[in-house]
Order: C-alpha cells, then sequence, then structure tokens
C-alpha cells in the first residue's frame, strides 16, 4: 500500500496545482462566484473518478455549492465512513508577502506552496490518493461531502446537514480540515474552540469637529473604542470579558514553547502571552482578537475629531462555554464599559459551538492504530484554537457516530496567512492512513 501511494503522488502534486490554481475564495466581493463553481466540478469530476457515481452539487442556505455522494461497498452490514473536506479558501491577503504567486503551486525547497495548499485542498488530495490506492479493496460504504463556504462561516453546509440529514448519517466522520503536531508526529485533533464573530459600533458626534478647538472637552467615536477595547485584556494578555472564565486548563498533550515559536515564526524577543501554559492559552481558555477597524486612515486623516467608528472583533471559546453565553458576555462587557455616554451598537455576525471528541470508541482507535503504523511513532491528542461549527453540528445531529479530525495541516503550513505550504510526505502519509484505516475498521467495529 505504500508503493501505491508513493506512486501516486506525481498525479497528487499536478491535481493539486490544478485545484489550487482556481482562486475558490467564497466571497463575491473579492472574486467572481465562477471560481468556487469551477473548483465544485473540479472536485466532482475527480471523486466520480474513484467510484462515486452519484454525486452532485448540493445547493446550500448560504449560495454555496456543496459536492455530495456516496460509493456502496456492496457488503450486507458494512460501516459507513463519511468523508469531509472543503473546496473553498482564504483570500490571499497582501500578495506582495507572497514568496511565490498565491494560485500557482510552487515547489520551494520541498514544500508545495500556494493558497489551499493544506486548507484545505491538500486533504482533498488525500482522500483521492487514499481511495485510488485502495482501487476496489473497500470493505465500507462511503459518503461524501467537501463543503464550499467553510471559510466564511455562513453557515450554508450547517444548516443542509440539519436538512438532509439520512444523506449524510454515518458510523464514522473522518473530517479532514486540521493535522497533525508536525511533519512525522501524528496526531488526532479532540478539541476545538468556538466563535463568536463580532462588530462594534461607536457613535459620538453627528459630524467632524475641529480638533484643535473642540478636542479635549467633546468626546469622540475612536477614542471611546479604544478605550474600550482596551478592557478586553489584562496587563499579562489574558482575554478579560466579564462573565466569561479565564482560568481553564488544557489536560491533553503539551506545545513546547520552542516549537510554538518555530511553528508561528516568532521573534526571538516575542513575549508568550497568558498566566497559563501554551496549550491552555490556545485550547482551553477564551481569546479575543481585533480583526479590523474603520476609522480616518493616516494618510488623508484630517486634524478633526472622528464622529463614527466601527471594529470587528473574534471571540474564541472553549468547549464548555456556549456561543449564546459568550455572546450574551461580551455585548453586555462592551456596553457597560462605554465611556462619555456614546451610543454603542454591537452586531453579532456568526457563532459556532466549540466540540469536544469521544475518542474510547473503535474507529477512534483503529485511526490511531493506522497513524502509529504509518509513522512509527505513538499518537498525540491535541486541541485546536481554531473553530470548525461544522463538528457541533454533525454531534448533534450523528450522536452515535464518532468524529475523527485529522488532515494534512500542520503547523509549519501557515494556512491563512501568506506563503502557505504543505508537505508532500504529510499528503502520502495521510493518505496511507486513511487507507488502512478503511481496510481495517469493519473488523475494529466488531471488536468493539
Amino acid at each position: 500500500m505504500r508503493a501505491r501511494v508513493s506512486g501516486l503522488m506525481p498525479r497528487a502534486l499536478t491535481e493539486l496545482a490544478e485545484l489550487v490554481a482556481i482562486p475558490s475564495v467564497a466571497d463575491p466581493r473579492q472574486f467572481p462566484p465562477e471560481e468556487c463553481a469551477r473548483a465544485a466540478n473540479w472536485v466532482a469530476d475527480a471523486f466520480r473518478g474513484v467510484g462515486f457515481d452519484d454525486l452532485r452539487l448540493a445547493d446550500t442556505s448560504d449560495g454555496s455549492a456543496a459536492v455530495v455522494g456516496s460509493r456502496p461497498c456492496g457488503v450486507t452490514g458494512a460501516p459507513t465512513v463519511l468523508l469531509y473536506a472543503h473546496y473553498d479558501v482564504q483570500p490571499p491577503l497582501d500578495e506582495g508577502s507572497w514568496h511565490t504567486p498565491p494560485f500557482r503551486l510552487t515547489n520551494v525547497d520541498g514544500r508545495w506552496y500556494g493558497r489551499g495548499a493544506a486548507d484545505c485542498k491538500g486533504n482533498i488530495l488525500m482522500h483521492l490518493t487514499a481511495l485510488r490506492a485502495l482501487g476496489d479493496e473497500v470493505p465500507v460504504d462511503l459518503k461524501l461531502v467537501v463543503e464550499g463556504s467553510e471559510e466564511q462561516g455562513t453557515g450554508g453546509l450547517e444548516a443542509f446537514v440539519r436538512e438532509h440529514a439520512d444523506q449524510l448519517r454515518a458510523d464514522a466522520i473522518i473530517l479532514a480540515d486540521t493535522g497533525n503536531a508536525a511533519v512525522g508526529s501524528p496526531a488526532v485533533t479532540v478539541s476545538l474552540r468556538g466563535v463568536v464573530d463580532l462588530v462594534v459600533t461607536v457613535d459620538a458626534l453627528d459630524s467632524e469637529l475641529h480638533a484643535g478647538v473642540f478636542g479635549g472637552a467633546v468626546p469622540d467615536a475612536l477614542t471611546a473604542l479604544v478605550a474600550m477595547l482596551a478592557t478586553l485584556h489584562d496587563q499579562q494578555g489574558n482575554t478579560t470579558v466579564r462573565g466569561l472564565p479565564n482560568t481553564q486548563v488544557w489536560s491533553g498533550a503539551p506545545y513546547p514553547e520552542t516549537q510554538f515559536r518555530a511553528d508561528g515564526g516568532l521573534r526571538r524577543r516575542t513575549p508568550v502571552l497568558g498566566d497559563g501554559s501554551i496549550a491552555d492559552m490556545l485550547w482551553a481558555r477564551p481569546s479575543l482578537s481585533l480583526l479590523g477597524i474603520d476609522c480616518p486612515p493616516v494618510v488623508g486623516s484630517a486634524a478633526a475629531l472622528v464622529p463614527r467608528a466601527r471594529a470587528r472583533l473574534s471571540l474564541r471559546v472553549p468547549p464548555g462555554v456556549a456561543p449564546e453565553e459568550a455572546g450574551h458576555a461580551i455585548v453586555g462587557h462592551l456596553l457597560e464599559v462605554a465611556p462619555w455616554q456614546v451610543k454603542v451598537r454591537v452586531e453579532i455576525e456568526a457563532t459556532g459551538r466549540p466540540f469536544r471528541a469521544a475518542t474510547n470508541g473503535p474507529a477512534h482507535r483503529a485511526m490511531a492504530e493506522a497513524l502509529h503504523t504509518v509513522y512509527g511513532v505513538p499518537v498525540s491528542q491535541l486541541g485546536q484554537g481554531g473553530s470548525i461549527p461544522l463538528c457541533a453540528v454533525l454531534a448533534t445531529t450523528y450522536p452515535e457516530a464518532e468524529i475523527l479530525l485529522i488532515g494534512v495541516e500542520e503547523p509549519s503550513c501557515r494556512i491563512h496567512a501568506p506563503n502557505e505550504s504543505v508537505a508532500p510526505e504529510e499528503i502520502a502519509n495521510m493518505a496511507l492512513a486513511e487507507a488502512s484505516f478503511l481496510l481495517d475498521y469493519p473488523d475494529a467495529k466488531q471488536r468493539r
């Protein structure tokens, strides 16, 4: 099987290059919707080639199309495995910060660079390579869903799952949108933070006023907004949203500081924030990030008080904290700390529930054995500070299903940032592990 996967890697490179070349950003304000349609059709054609004869593009409530299909194995009583990935990608951000063209897969020192190379088009190639290596030797019924708006967080697939639960029902779900602790260090992600994205708008004046004539006696919106945002963290960098606990402790594998610094490319003098361990701060506690501010830019600004300003925030919350609770807390906090009787409006854009996987079932045991065999080292259980709201929807809709979070996205991939890349050996090894899992899962399920 390892030789089969190795022989398929040139094809994986060619096809990943084709898929990365499609700028499938699911935001029509930035890229034409036709690019996502192109990516969806590419995915559908590729999976038809590995036996999914009934594939279709399913429209979802946010306007995106999910690739949905099935491949029965013909064995009575065989378990069902759902394979997941997404074909949409983050925007490239500052293209000047890329060392290679973002939508042209480029080999640099043995890594493949390009937007989506890891997140999540590399995982699509992982699935395809695993199935090609198996050929007809798949002893499970397969289902497939590849969504087209995961990076936008607009909930199209989440609504589709609720409305068409029987189409995606499975015994085990391989959700390929995470990855290993490092290249060559296999892991299964067992915990995800939830998210509350919001916009806070501050209104102070009817119009601009001369900063020299009125400044010092008249409140302005930008100064008020900055004062409000400053209350969301303490001197150590802990998130201090009133009503949200921030002292939880991570009980799984640690995240060594040396590895964390290397993974993030941090400068030597950059401090690590918070009064907990790195794993505590990333995987067990809330975090609040300022994503953007609308206010006058430096170039072109005038000596005038700012009448209106707004900011976009992202609050991440660990398992055990409901997004409704977190949203209520952050809204209440911002309203309470607003100074000088300015008008404040807080709009919650999107929410996603945190997730914690049950890991004592046959699918998790079979995947751990497959990863251990392929990599030759024990498997770690990791948390992830990011959010995948779909996980909570799947867990609620299919409470008996085991959800396995794996993939090719290790920290060096720099997903969501310029210069995203993937290690080709991770695609090969994870494809081999997935193929081994699919072969062994029926026996593991019987042994439970």
